[in-house]
């Protein structure tokens, strides 16, 4: 009988174990049949990428309130056509880091700066894993959490000024600077008189950044409250994602109307000529990843940047080669 036991007992082992390979084995190929369909809409994605930039860009008069969070300004094409587009424009992404980066090792002082703002679940994490990821070499990420002790010990500029990018690279800012007239005045961490200087002083700060050479993009990720409810519910119901859960999460809920009355003020009063703002609607998580790559890729653009000359006679080197 106890032999019986072990012997049913272990075959239900080896049932649930074949079962789990199977299943593991079907998410592979349907990750490989989606991989082929968006290589296949690659080339004619990319036309479908019209001036994201400017359709998110925050100008006089912008409203928080009337932004659509489910839709895709600037891009005409559907999912599978964003993110073939996404995939399309990776290799010129890493072109331009590394001509970056070339550029520095020539004595070059210029560097790019991503600001990623937004309410929980927004999608900064996807951000990085699927936009910057392409040239990880020459990025310096920074996720901001709740300042230490020794940093209350200074102004709230310190910690951000001391996690600039250097020449050459791209730095990224998981949260930032702005955390400090957030965050802190839904929570009524410090009194409005102290907070409220903050904008100025940021912009301040902003204007030292690109004059010292780097590029800042600005951009905040905008969900619905519903469909941070929805990535919220998913991660509860996921066992493998129960590590991005934060129950802190539920009770800033309770904040969202004071939340999205901070980030208007944010963006009225920070998104200048030099560091303009973009909102970019975030329901969509493949659309929101396509646009922060193109805002990225018109930065890069516009800074023309060129592969360094040879400070060595390339001819001379040649010859050597050739006999060595």
């Amino acid at each position: 009988m106890g032999k019986g036991a072990k012997g049913k007992k272990g075959k239900g082992k080896t049932d649930a174990t074949a079962r789990s390979g199977k299943l593991a084995a079907a998410v592979v190929e349907d990750a490989a049949e989606q991989d082929e369909r968006v290589a296949e809409h690659e080339a004619d994605a990319v036309k479908e990428i019209k001036d994201i930039g400017n359709a998110l860009r925050v100008g006089k008069g912008f409203d928080l309130a009337f932004v659509d969070t489910s839709g895709t300004p600037g891009f005409t094409g559907n999912k599978l056509e964003g993110k073939a587009a996404l995939r399309a424009c990776e290799a010129e992404l890493s072109d331009q880091l590394e001509r970056l980066w070339a550029e520095s090792t020539a004595g070059g002082k210029r560097s790019v700066l991503l600001i990623v703002q937004g309410m929980d679940t927004s999608g900064k994490g996807g951000i990085m894993r699927h936009v910057i990821s392409v040239n990880p070499e020459g990025v310096k990420a920074t996720a901001f959490k709740a300042p230490s002790k020794e940093e209350l010990s200074h102004d709230f500029l310190w910690r951000i000024d001391r996690a600039l990018p250097a020449p050459g690279q791209l730095g990224v800012f998981d949260r930032s600077q702005y955390e400090d007239v957030l965050v802190v005045r839904v929570h009524d961490i410090v009194p409005e008189e102290v907070w409220s200087k903050r904008y100025a002083q940021i912009n301040a700060f902003e204007r030292k950044v690109v004059a010292a050479g780097t590029t800042v993009v600005k951009v905040m990720l905008h969900i619905s409250r519903d469909e941070q409810k929805a990535r919220l519910l998913q991660r509860l119901d996921s066992p493998e994602k129960y590590y991005k859960f934060n129950p802190g999460d539920i009770d800033e809920r309770g904040h969202w109307d004071a939340y999205m009355q901070a980030y208007q003020a944010v963006l009225d009063k920070t998104s200048t000529v030099g560091a303009p703002w973009h909102v970019v609607p975030a329901d969509r998580k493949w659309y929101a990843r396509l646009a922060v790559q193109q805002l990225l890729l018109d930065a890069l653009r516009d800074m023309s940047l060129q592969w360094p000359p040879a400070d060595f006679d390339v001819e001379g080197e040649r010859k050597r080669l050739a006999l060595s």
